[in-house]
């Protein structure tokens, strides 16, 4: 099953996913090469320090066991730098949960995915779920100030099981 919000210049369901590499708030580097035999949901959030942004983040957290269980590595990741998502995720107690920071060069990610809003110089709020051959899966585009349906990630990902 494949589900998909189509929006102009947005990668499809079924494309192979971009590879990168991106430092955590921990100054960790995330390579999503490393996790090839997992699914990988990229949670796209444009500003760290919003309310929406934290829900977000913190529904991520909250679910991180059931993201384990249905073998998901969650990441948050948007364009703030690593000192800034240290911080946050501090101030969040997020202590399972991976923070990306696209930072530097500013959302290269984002870019490669073709979710980046130039004019506002942050990505699309978004989920992206990439398989275990690393092709995307599932990608949904949200309003700026929509917070996403964590159970709507959920579900799909058991109905995968």
């Amino acid at each position: 099953m494949v589900k998909i919000m189509n929006r102009k210049n947005c990668l499809n369901a079924g494309d192979r996913a971009p590879e990168f590499s991106l430092n955590d708030h921990n100054e960790k580097e995330f390579n999503l090469s490393d996790f090839k035999g997992k699914r990988v949901l990229l949670s796209f959030h444009p500003l760290a320090w919003t309310i929406v942004c934290a829900k977000q983040m913190k529904s991520l957290e909250k679910n991180w066991k059931e993201f384990e269980d249905l073998n998901t590595v969650a990441v948050g990741i948007n364009v703030d730098s690593v000192p800034s998502k240290k911080a946050w995720a501090d101030s969040l107690d997020i202590k399972h949960i991976r923070l990306l920071s696209d930072f530097w060069p500013h959302g290269k990610v984002a870019k490669l995915y073709n979710i980046f809003r130039e004019k506002e110089g942050f990505s699309e709020r978004a989920n992206i779920i990439i398989n275990e051959n690393q092709e995307n899966e599932f990608v949904r585009i949200y309003e700026i100030g929509e917070l996403p349906d964590i159970n709507e990630i959920l579900t799909f990902l058991r109905e995968l099981e």
